[in-house]
């Protein structure tokens, strides 16, 4: 199975959603260097406020490099340009956030989020993302509570870490 790419969407459920957080998508033409993308093309880059994709960048990746812009702290954020950082419960933090926000991609979904997270090799101890998601991720959660980034109903605050 292939994950579903950027092309595969319409550009405007990605950027609307992103625009809610303070994010810019910028396009790239496919086959060129992604500004600051850590993983190189066709993985999604971010430098600032602007997440770098072109039309074979996984959905999967624009989410989880947006979701780290969200769950950085500002100042951080203020000096972002390529490699996130981050401590290990804000990287599952991402994840967790990155399959909400899958919600919001009406061609993408909870269900294929997990399979592409799958697909793509996130690796999770119980073997799978939906697994992790629903039996392990309750550390993530609470972080993502704590910083105010989900509600206690699992809805995303669109609030950016403080």
């Amino acid at each position: 199975m292939a994950v579903l790419l950027c092309s595969e969407i319409k550009a405007e459920h990605l950027d609307d959603l992103l625009k809610k957080f303070g994010l810019e998508v910028k396009r790239m033409p496919v086959n060129q260097e992604l500004p600051g993308s850590f993983w190189k093309a066709p993985e999604a880059g971010l430098i600032g406020d602007v997440l770098y994709i072109s039309n074979d960048t996984p959905v999967h990746s624009a989410l989880h490099e947006s979701c780290h812009y969200i769950c950085m702290d500002q100042q951080r954020r203020n000096q972002l340009h390529t490699d996130a950082g981050g401590t290990a419960i804000e990287e599952t933090a991402t994840c967790y956030l990155q399959i909400l926000l899958s919600d919001f991609i009406p061609e993408m979904g909870r269900e294929r989020a997990f399979k592409d997270m799958d697909e793509w090799g996130y690796s999770f101890r119980l073997g799978s993302a939906q697994a992790w998601f629903e039996q392990d991720a309750e550390e993530a959660l609470e972080w993502l509570i704590n910083h105010k980034l989900v509600d206690d109903k699992q809805q995303p605050t669109f609030l950016l870490r403080q």
